[in-house]
């Protein structure tokens, strides 16, 4: 089992940047490739971008590329997703997901059903 949880949603102005982290605890941290998802109210989630086990490399959602980065710290057990010049249609809640395999592909890493664990999510409003 591995237990996920998110921190570091808030209220971010228009513009405006913020960190989102996902720690792990129990089984490997470095054993798993990690994803961000995000939901909207009465939307789908989206694939928002994914990492491989020792952050070499990287899966975005087309539309997000030069905004978002996720990063991860195998040492703290812990990944990351930096979000820079935030938009109102940025606003959802943000998830984490552990995946036993890592692809470069986007479309792959989308998929939520290859991800085998959950965190249960940060909130992040965009307004002003």
């Amino acid at each position: 089992q591995v237990q996920l949880v998110e921190s570091g949603g808030g209220l971010v102005q228009p513009g405006g940047s913020l960190r989102l982290s996902c720690a792990a605890s129990g089984r490997t941290f470095s054993s798993y490739a990690m994803g961000w998802f995000r939901q909207a109210p009465g939307k789908e989630r989206e694939f928002v971008a994914a990492i491989s086990w020792r952050g070499g490399s990287t899966a975005y959602a087309d539309s997000l590329k030069g905004r978002f980065t996720i990063s991860r710290d195998n040492a703290k057990s812990t990944v990351y997703l930096q979000m820079n010049s935030l938009k109102p249609e940025d606003t959802a809640g943000y998830y984490c997901a552990a995946a036993a395999r890592f692809s470069s592909s986007a479309q792959s890493m989308g998929n939520p059903r290859i991800y085998d664990y959950w965190g249960q999510g940060t909130q992040v409003t965009v307004s002003s």
